[in-house]
Order: structure tokens, then sequence, then C-alpha cells
């Protein structure tokens, strides 16, 4: 290997085991981006998932977002069987069906992708399967479809399950802790991230099983606020910042971007990232977040 080639190798490898950001002389791009993940939602109802790989770093660091979650597939419940379901609605299986050009152009330039799963109004939850069997059942169901489309993980959002609809139960203290840890033994590889919201959300332990360290990472779902999740996790898992592009205030959001670095938590979500060029309002948190404004690609 030539000397110059050498050097840049021992520099590179010097920054990611030190986490810091260099450049190799005479080169004006960093080595690789540094700090807080950055989280897109993408509602696929209204907009392509590409939209998350078209925001770069101006200093030539790599992309803004780090994770795309496609929100949202549905836990559905089946009255005749009696049991949940995975339900995916039409625009949801057209980006599973696409992701030759949907996902996979994203996870090329380093981009994971998640999807998450949402309640749908029918009394089917994460925190009311009735058996261990069941929940289990579910976590297969979510695994295999991981595993089907090439996808990065599963992301849980407990909302709009209408316990007790359809004649199923209300949450228990059981269920969630069942479904997690299933679903982490069938893919310890991927990422499982946690929407800090509803009666899964406090529900974390039983049997003497607490479930927070299976979790990848967790985050506040109230946009526009700051809220540390109540999970045991460390703060370079959580977080606590919560924006909805172009409807949070960029003030607002630059703050939370802040605040972020200047505790040390290491995610930073947002919501709602659609195909219009705003890479001047992701350029108030990124200047926060990375030292340097955002870029739209197109």
């Amino acid at each position: 290997m030539p000397r110059i080639r050498q050097i840049g190798a021992l520099i590179a490898a010097v920054a990611l085991m030190t986490g810091g950001t260099t450049a190799i002389a005479g080169t004006s791009s960093a080595l690789a981006k540094t700090g807080p993940i950055s989280v897109a939602y993408v509602e696929v109802n209204n907009n392509s998932m590409l939209n998350v790989g078209k925001y770069t770093l101006a200093n030539g660091s790599g992309n803004v977002f780090d994770i795309g979650v496609i929100f949202a597939a549905n836990i559905n419940y089946d009255v005749a069987k009696k049991s949940a379901y995975l339900y995916f609605n039409p625009n949801v299986q057209r980006v599973l069906d696409n992701v030759a050009t949907q996902v996979r152009p994203l996870q090329a330039k380093g981009i994971k992708v998640t999807l998450s799963i949402l309640g749908n109004h029918q009394g089917a939850g994460f925190a009311n399967f009735p058996t261990k069997q069941a929940a289990e059942a579910f976590a297969k169901q979510l695994s295999d479809t991981v595993a089907k489309y090439g996808l990065d993980g599963i992301d849980f959002d407990d909302e709009y399950a209408e316990y007790g609809r359809n004649g199923t139960g209300q949450p228990n203290a059981s269920s969630f802790v069942y479904l997690v840890s299933a679903l982490r033994a069938a893919m310890p590889n991927k990422l499982i991230t946690l929407y800090n919201i509803g009666p899964s959300a406090s529900r974390l332990s039983y049997g003497g099983v607490n479930i927070a360290s299976k979790f990848d990472y967790a985050w506040n779902p109230y946009y526009g606020t700051w809220g540390v999740p109540n999970i045991g996790l460390p703060k370079s898992r959580l977080s606590p910042a919560a924006v909805q592009i172009s409807a949070t205030p960029s003030s607002t959001a630059a703050s939370l971007a802040r605040r972020t670095v200047s505790e040390g938590y290491g995610v930073y979500l947002t919501y709602n990232l659609g195909a219009s060029d705003v890479h001047t309002y992701i350029s108030a948190f990124t200047r926060e977040l990375y030292g340097t404004d955002a870029r739209y690609t197109g």
C-alpha cells in the first residue's frame, strides 16, 4: 500500500475509534458524520421513502438522516379467529412490493429503513395479547416481514388500538414483554425501537424480565417538546427531542437540537418528511447537531 494511503487509512481508523471527525490533508470533506443520529418518519400514504435520502450535510460528512421509518403498518384483529394479525394498507404494501426502488437505494447510502407498527381501532394492541403464544405468533409475523423484505427493524407505536373493542382484553402486564422478547430473539441484529406512548410503554417488566435493554432506541412522541423517555436506556439511545418537520417552528427545532447536544443525548427525532425541498428548515437543526447546513440533492 502506498505510504499516503497508509496514512489516510490510519487517520480514518483513529477517527472511528475515537468517535471524532477528521479530514485527510488536501481534502475538504470530513471522513464521517459525528453527533446524534437523526430519524425521519415518512407517511407513505402521501410521500415517498426516497425523500429520506435526498438530504446530505453540506460539509460532505454524510446523510442528514440515519434511519427512515415507514409509517405505518397496523396490528389488526380477526374477530372470527380472535387473534391479532399484521396488516399493510395499499400504500405500505406498495413500498414493500417495491423495496428494490423504495428501500434499497436508501440502504445503499447507509440509511437504515424500519417499519412502524400502529394500532388500527380494532381492539388489538401490543399490550393485550391473551397468552404468551399469541404474542410470540405476532412477533413471528413481524420478524418474517423484516426478513422477507430485507428491512432493518421494527418500530412500536402503541396508539389507536382502542383496547377492549371487538371483545378484546384490556392491557395486561405480560403481553408486551412476551412480544418484544420473542422479537429480539428472532432478530438479534436488527433494530427494535419504541415510540414512547400508550399502555405498552409503561409495561416493560414482567416475571423478572425487563425488556428496556432489548430496544435499540426510544423517543419522545410529542412534537415540538422535550421529554426524556422513561426507559432504562443510556442517553446515547434516547431522543427527548421530537419535531414535526415544517410544523414545529424552526427556532424550536434548533433549540431542541442544541439541547440534545448539550445534554449528551444520541438521537434526534423528526416526523412527516415530505416531497418538498425543506433544506432550509432542516439546516436549522443540522447546524446544532452537526455544525453544518443541510443540502437538498433532489
